[in-house]
């Protein structure tokens, strides 16, 4: 399945109070793999970019003036984007941003259906605990060295990997019995399956000399099997 890992960096935090999208950085994967596909545009907003702002992700206002305004590329966003499934961290967030340029645009917009929003996955498997992107990063021991500033492709790849891992990590294993393993440390148990006596004890399908060949056996070599120690005997051989 194709899904496409998304981050933005902005102005600041409202769209509809005046604040814009300055940086777009998606990557690519498939089946819970990173193509190598990736989209990345800086944005000019056509506005000024707050100093606080700028404490945040690094990108001034010489840094977009020759970028394209969004209206510009949108185009392209989309035709990256295609109809996958969008997935970001603390989603609204950046749907808020993505939508409302969308609008600004005259494009279709995303709408909150096709996002799926990792911090609420995270908050669900670690209630309790932080659950920044840094937090993650730092749990499932993905390296944030090369990361000065907040940036939407950083960021993005980051998530990508975090993503992975919250599905199941990059050596995923079949769940047979509710359980996951955490990267923190040993298993955390989601449920137990519990069975009950057997009410019709299998039939052996050893032949009658084969049964006879494993007593003599146990008899000659192993002077107390293990099994003994815990109260159980070798049923005797039933006529078939």
């Amino acid at each position: 399945m194709r899904e496409i890992v998304l981050d933005t960096e902005t102005t600041g935090f409202d769209p509809k109070s005046g604040d814009r999208l300055i940086e777009v950085g998606c990557i690519e994967i498939v089946d819970l793999l990173p193509t190598g596909r990736t989209f990345h545009r800086y944005v000019n907003p056509e506005r000024s970019i707050p100093e606080d702002a700028i404490k945040v992700h690094g990108i001034t206002d010489e840094m977009v003036k020759d970028a394209p305004i969004f209206a510009k590329m949108a185009d392209e966003l989309l035709e990256f984007i295609g109809d996958a499934p969008l997935i970001a961290h603390n989603a609204s967030f950046d749907r808020n941003f993505i939508d409302w340029e969308l609008l600004l645009a005259h494009k279709p917009q995303t709408g909150e259906a096709r996002w799926i929003d990792t911090l609420a996955i995270a908050k669900s498997k670690f209630p309790g605990q932080p659950n920044t992107l840094d937090a993650l990063c730092k749990r499932y021991k993905i390296s944030l060295a090369d990361r000065t500033y907040h940036g939407a492709l950083i960021d993005a790849r980051l998530l990508a990997e975090v993503y992975l891992e919250l599905k199941g990590g990059k050596e995923r294993t079949f769940d047979l019995g509710g359980g996951a393993v955490a990267k923190t440390g040993g298993p955390v148990v989601q449920g137990r399956i519990e069975y009950g006596a057997r009410p019709r004890p299998l039939p052996s399908r050893l032949t009658p000399q084969e049964d006879a060949d494993h007593r003599a056996f146990l008899a000659k070599w192993v002077k107390e099997p293990v099994w003994t120690r815990f109260g159980v005997e070798p049923a005797a051989k039933e006529d078939a």
